[in-house]
């Protein structure tokens, strides 16, 4: 066990390990750092979901269109079967207002290079049976997006940095970020003491603690999301589900103002998705609710409200367990992905909120860009650079 590297990962979520995967694809020697075990985090209680047609037509759509291609030859890089599978997507459109909205978004996400469109409900409901006729006027529809494994996707990453000559460390917490003349040093856990010039912040909804290790105020807040899973069935799901109401609300969030029903308080949406096995998985909610982690009556009871309405043959099936975990989301809704000025050789990748999964590929090499070349190819990378915020 060497205790000396080039680069120490905090974090062994996906994003974590895939930092770790593509900086040992690099050269470099590479130390991970997980407090708990792989995907105990937001990484294992997600959907499944590498979905472009859900992003602002922004940089952050830029940078999940650059994952997709990461996406198609990923298995054969790893060497293992992540289960991916290109669906296609369905984003549902409730009403008229939000119809008008989403074509203009539509024309926006194509001209960044998305290849999306409206659809009628009557091709919506060809693409999707089973869906409620009277729910929907119609959806936007993309064909490149896919879901993927998440457990099996971060082991392979981590197996595959491993086999490259990483060293991954769990169950071991970081306690104290170590400093020389005010720059990083290592890393002092409850075991051991690690030292690398560069230390990466990947701790997700966790990356403020980390921070503040070194004086630093990350402006990530955990953002809780409870999600539903059933038993397995036959083919049920056969696109990727989300509704319009999201991408909707951030473009126009008066729409949303003057809604205070439980629904709207606890950010309900519907996200549907069918694993490989069969099993149903259907969700979710946004909850500033802190580190609480826990399932709660009132959610659950207005998630199965909302799918069933939308879904109505989600009532046959039998709900077999749910889960909640939390989702570091910033203000701006982009990650932060960059060296921190003013502590040199920390550098930050957290803020994926939903998004770890589909940015999961891009990340780690937009990372590894950064830290072995000083550059980048990836578009539009300066937009998430992490001191586009006051972290003083």
């Amino acid at each position: 066990m060497s205790l000396t590297a080039d680069v120490i990962v905090i974090g062994g979520g996906v994003i974590g390990s895939s930092i770790t995967y593509y900086l040992s694809k690099r050269g470099k020697r590479v130390i991970q750092l997980e407090r708990d075990y792989f995907n105990s985090g937001a990484s294992g209680s997600c959907d499944t979901m590498i979905s472009p047609n859900t992003k602002e037509p922004n940089e952050h759509l830029q940078l999940a269109l650059y994952s997709v291609e990461l996406y198609k030859t990923l298995s054969a890089e790893l060497g293992r079967d992540i289960e991916y599978e290109q669906k296609g997507s369905l984003l549902l459109i409730e009403n008229q207002e939000e119809l008008n909205i989403m074509e203009g978004i539509i024309k926006k996400q194509n001209s960044l290079g998305l290849h999306s469109r409206l659809i009628s409900a009557e091709e919506t409901l060809r693409l999707q049976p089973g869906l409620n006729r009277d729910a929907i006027v119609g959806a936007s529809y993309s064909e490149v997006d896919a879901d993927v494994n998440p457990f099996c996707l971060n082991l392979a990453f981590a197996d595959r940095a491993a086999a490259l000559g990483a060293q991954t460390f769990t169950h071991e917490g970081v306690q104290e970020i170590l400093l020389h003349n005010g720059a990083v040093a290592g890393v002092k856990t409850n075991r051991n003491t690690y030292y690398a010039p560069i230390v990466i912040n990947a701790a997700g909804a966790w990356a403020p603690i980390v921070g503040k290790m070194v004086g630093l105020n990350i402006p990530i807040k955990p953002r809780r999301g409870q999600t539903v899973i059933t038993e397995a069935v036959p083919p049920f799901v056969h696109k990727l589900i989300n509704n319009a109401r999201y991408i909707v609300g951030k473009h126009h969030p008066e729409l949303l103002k003057n809604d205070h029903s439980p629904k709207a308080r606890m950010g309900i949406a519907i996200s549907l998705v069918q694993s490989r096995k069969g099993n149903v998985e259907f969700g979710n909610s946004r909850e500033f609710v802190g580190y609480d982690t826990s399932n709660t009556y009132e959610c659950l009871r207005e998630l199965i409200k909302n799918a069933t309405r939308i879904i109505p043959g989600l009532k046959d099936l039998n709900i077999i367990r749910t889960m909640g975990g939390v989702r570091p989301h910033s203000p701006d809704s982009k990650p932060l992905i960059g060296f921190v000025q003013g502590v040199p050789g920390f550098f930050l990748a957290a803020g994926h909120e939903g998004d770890g999964i589909c940015l999961s590929p891009v990340t780690g090499k937009l990372v590894s860009d950064l830290i072995v070349d000083g550059k980048t190819d990836v578009p539009a990378a300066a937009g998430f650079d992490p001191n586009r915020f006051d972290l003083f």
